[in-house]
């Protein structure tokens, strides 16, 4: 998704990033405050005498700042991938403590059906930025469209489409233009962000990958803290919360929501945090 603005959204009832609060009380930093589900996480927490309270970020270059810098003890908007790039870019040491949910990554079509019907020579739209670049290659690859050369990688690049075993063409164009581009194209793929604005859904998916797959395991959103906290019996059970069965709810009632629910120990996600960050300093 692309950053926006910074627009600061305080929970009612409380500064959440201010310097002073209350000791019992723990501040966690989202990006979609606005959804329903949050009410009822707090609610949960509330039952087991743990106070939240809430600061909605809407520019994705904050809430890790804000974390790291104790304005926030908690955040909950990133995968392991954006938090291992966020930590050896800033000489951070912010860890994942809990896994929520996977979100598959749709290719869209408004000229075929299935990923079997594009032809020979297709042409496949995607995001000119190559952070967001590698997960569609490896989606395009495991669906049989493009052959990397070496394989899929974890930094898998748009050059390293072998372009004469690969089935389809990419053009790299603004993100903002993949959902107008399907006008044109075989295939594009479309971050939820302009999808759902565009009207598209389950009629025009026509691949979608497995969010079982080892590779994605990177992919995987979590609640983030610093490395000092990442035993406190408190921050560990509100990540349990969220797994509630009326938090999940509460979730899979929210329009348009996709995701796959996830468990993973903080123990894995911290073991994959380690061996991506190990990569990035390469």
């Amino acid at each position: 998704m692309l950053a926006i603005p910074l627009l600061l959204a305080l929970a009612a009832g409380g500064v959440a990033c201010g310097k002073e609060h209350s000791a019992d009380v723990v501040r966690i930093g989202v990006n979609d405050l606005a959804l329903p589900h949050w009410e009822v996480f707090k609610k949960k927490a509330a039952e087991q005498g743990i106070k939240v309270e809430f600061t909605n970020f809407s520019d994705y270059n904050q809430p890790n700042p804000a974390l790291a810098q104790g304005r926030i003890d908690l955040n909950k908007f990133q995968h392991v991938r954006y938090l291992a790039n966020y930590n050896v870019r800033n000489n951070d040491t912010l860890v994942p403590i809990g896994a929520s949910e996977i979100f598959p990554l749709t290719l869209y079509s408004k000229k075929h059906r299935s990923v079997a019907d594009i032809p020979k020579g297709g042409q496949i739209t995607l995001s000119n930025n190559s952070a967001n670049q590698v997960r569609p290659l490896l989606s395009l690859a495991a669906a049989g469209l493009i052959v990397l050369k070496g394989g899929p990688s974890w930094d898998s690049k748009i050059e390293d489409v072998d372009q004469d075993a690969s089935k389809v063409k990419l053009t790299p164009i603004e993100p903002t233009l993949t959902a107008q581009s399907l006008t044109s194209v075989d295939a594009a793929f479309v971050d939820d962000t302009f999808a759902v604005p565009a009207g598209l859904g389950k009629n025009e998916t026509i691949y979608t990958d497995d969010p079982e797959r080892p590779d994605l395991k990177q992919y995987i959103n979590v609640f983030a803290a610093k490395a000092a906290d990442k035993d406190n019996p408190t921050y560990l059970k509100l990540t349990r919360i969220y797994h509630d069965p009326e938090v999940e709810a509460a979730i899979r009632a929210e329009k348009d929501f996709d995701g796959k629910f996830k468990t993973n120990s903080p123990e894995d996600l911290q073991a994959t945090l380690k061996e991506l960050e190990a990569k990035f300093r390469k």
